[in-house]
């Protein structure tokens, strides 16, 4: 399987590149996952809906130009379902057993997905109601992704 996350903004804080870094390490018995950061727009702080949305539709642009008509889209969104751990590696497998090799999880930035890449998504996903940074969203993932392939395998892993 072949995994891509695809993320706005560029990752700054050690810590995280260092947990992120684990995780790829610890996947890469699994499955080869690539990181792609595309480059968030600036935005000041009191941007009118319009000036919103455009934002949006810029980094939008940025994240489905790497995206091939072959891969299975995954966007996490607060609207969308929440899974529990079991629930995610079951829905992994099924992608994998059906043929969907190529999964791409897709992370906006602080503004959200464009309208454009939420009609691209094939699934909405949301680990909370609750607004993370998306950065931070990039380590929990890939801790969830790689626990979902612990589950499949029926190796332990902490609960």
């Amino acid at each position: 399987m072949k995994i891509t996350i695809i993320s706005v903004g560029k990752l700054k804080e050690k810590y995280l590149k260092q947990g992120i870094q684990e995780y790829l390490k610890r996947l890469s018995a699994y499955a080869k996952v690539d990181i792609i950061e595309v480059a968030d727009e600036k935005a000041p702080e009191n941007l009118s809906e319009a000036d919103m949305e455009m934002v949006k539709r810029k980094e939008g642009e940025r994240i489905l130009a790497h995206i091939s008509q072959d891969t299975y889209i995954i966007t996490l969104e607060i609207n969308g379902a929440m899974l529990t751990s079991e629930q995610l590696a079951q829905k992994m497998d099924e992608l994998a057993t059906y043929g969907k090799s190529k999964i791409a999880f897709i992370i906006g930035g602080s503004l959200g997905l464009s309208k454009e890449v939420q009609q691209r998504s094939d699934y909405a996903l949301s680990f909370s109601k609750m607004t993370f940074p998306h950065q931070l969203m990039r380590l929990v993932l890939l801790e969830q992704v790689y626990r979902g392939f612990r589950i499949n395998r029926g190796e332990p892993y902490h609960k």
